[in-house]
């Protein structure tokens, strides 16, 4: 499958999408104000132990406590002495039960998934620092391939050679990238990551917590490391300054992918070159439209995402087992590459067009387990339930999409939804009806949202007009558009002020 990396960086952010057969699958984003931080090494300082829930909560430096989950240590961890030891880093004294982690203690830690709402980053004490073609797992016994890497001779090979360089007291994790490679190749990688590592503990004896002490390579950086690999047709920049880091970085580690980097310099922004613009904007659309006629609509809740698939203008030839079949198939390949590129994780719960035959409920399952095959992130799914549903957990790093895009409506606040014309209508009477009761004022000035403005204006027997007869007084309208559609305003006529907060219940 052609596989294509496009780059496109300005002033407020650095964009990544990810093109396999000239469809966008991922998308990456990073701004000044809110760089990536997974792979970042912090010492932290445990604040809380909440044993009920098997974790801990540390102080990173971070507006939230970050999640320790006990899930995330191990067996045992590793106290802030036991990684600055130079001696003997696996020293059976600095090395504490879980049920020993206490508050005060000084840990060193590594963020897995970046903070989501109003929790902060998950974080791990097992540390790994990720190369080119290796993985470096500090005091650790691992020595282990890329289970991608399918063939068995490779991996057996790979392995070996990981044994012979693997540095004592650390483990290692070979990645796909090193297939084909070299014992050299492998070993100065690995080289570099010792290094890397004596640097963290150099500077963690200088370290007071909560501190950053290894920040990982920026989204870029990472990108072409971890994902410009052999199947990728090319690599397409719009920044010279990228440009030159990207090829500054490959000439070291991989030269054979140089002539695969292009510097674009077209007058067109590159992302309207590839049509990656327009296929952003329809994945932060809560609908997307199938090319058969049917629909999948995606719903956000706090803990769950809801995904419903319609058959919307699709008229079939054949019978509706047929129909629903074809939608269903067509909505799989649709789901999963929307789970990609939205980069939707957690609970997902679908709901496909109902099936009642067995051999086409397990088509589907195959079909979909098959393109979930394309996805990095780990997800486990389960068989359609007699009610069509198939229930699905996503591995969740980052916010998804919709949420690094958009912001909550300051209006309907995340509903997405707002107060029909009646009702606002019904809450202005209420007001009135309350002034009525209380003063003996008989003329108001009414200031709303234009849309109600127009609302209570039209015709000659206007809702605004029937209001003034009905409660016997006299109502200015005006419009203001600076008001959200459901709010309005009552200014006094005789005192020139604002009554409005006066009468509200």
């Amino acid at each position: 499958m052609k596989k294509e990396i496009i780059i496109n960086s300005n002033i407020s952010e650095t964009r990544i999408a990810i093109l396999e057969a000239n469809k966008l699958v991922e998308l990456f984003l990073e701004r000044p104000d809110n760089e990536r931080t997974v792979g970042d090494i912090y010492l932290g300082k445990v604040v809380n132990v909440v044993k009920g829930m098997r974790a801990a909560f540390v102080n990173i430096g971070q507006k939230q406590d970050a999640f320790l989950h006990f899930s995330d240590v191990g067996e045992h961890f590793s106290t802030i002495s036991a990684v600055i030891d130079s001696t003997n880093s696996r020293h059976e004294g600095y090395h504490l039960p879980i049920d020993r982690i206490k508050e005060g203690q000084e840990i060193l830690v590594q963020i897995i998934k970046e903070p989501i709402s109003t929790k902060g980053s998950r974080i791990t004490t097992q540390i790994s620092l990720p190369g080119r073609f290796c993985v470096l797992v500090p005091d650790s016994k691992l020595i282990g391939v890329s289970r991608k890497l399918d063939n068995v001779r490779e991996r057996r090979r790979l392995k070996r050679i990981a044994r012979h360089v693997c540095p004592e007291n650390m483990g290692i994790i070979v990645r796909t990238v090193a297939e084909g490679k070299d014992i050299r190749v492998l070993k100065n990688d690995i080289t570099t990551l010792v290094k890397t590592w004596e640097r963290i503990q150099s500077k963690l004896k200088k370290q007071k917590a909560p501190s950053l002490v290894y920040k990982d390579m920026g989204m870029t950086s990472s990108v072409i490391r971890d994902l410009f690999t052999k199947d990728v047709g090319k690599v397409v920049v719009d920044s010279r300054k990228l440009y030159r880091n990207i090829t500054s970085y490959l000439k070291e580690v991989a030269p054979n992918l140089l002539d695969k980097v292009e510097l674009y310099n077209k007058k067109v922004p590159i992302f309207d070159h590839y049509n990656i613009e327009n296929e952003i904007e329809r994945s932060l659309t809560r609908k997307v439209w199938m090319k058969s006629g049917g629909y999948v609509i995606f719903d956000h809740t706090e803990a769950l995402v809801a995904i419903d698939v319609n058959s919307g203008k699709f008229i079939g030839q054949r019978n509706h087992e047929e129909n629903a079949l074809k939608i269903n198939l067509e909505a799989a390949r649709e789901i999963t590459r929307q789970l990609r590129l939205r980069d939707i994780g957690g609970i997902i719960v679908i709901d496909f067009i109902d099936m009642r035959d067995e051999a086409n409920k397990k088509k589907l399952f195959d079909e979909f387990n098959n393109e979930l095959r394309k996805d990095r992130a780990q997800a486990n799914i389960t068989q359609l339930s007699e009610f069509g549903l198939m229930e699905m957990t996503r591995e969740r790093i980052r916010p998804s999409l919709l949420f690094r895009f958009s912001e909550t409506c300051p209006t309907c606040h995340g509903i997405g939804r707002v107060t029909s014309k009646e009702s606002i209508l019904t809450q202005i009477e209420r007001w009135l009806r309350k002034f009525r009761a209380s003063s003996r004022e008989r003329s108001i000035k009414l200031v709303v949202h234009r849309e109600i403005f127009n609302y209570l204006t039209e015709g000659f027997r206007s809702k605004n007009r029937k209001l003034m007869w009905k409660l016997w007084m006299r109502i200015d309208v005006a419009p203001d558009d600076s008001l959200d559609i459901d709010e309005f305003k009552v200014f006094s006529k005789k005192q020139n002020i604002d009554i409005t907060d006066q009468f509200k219940s």
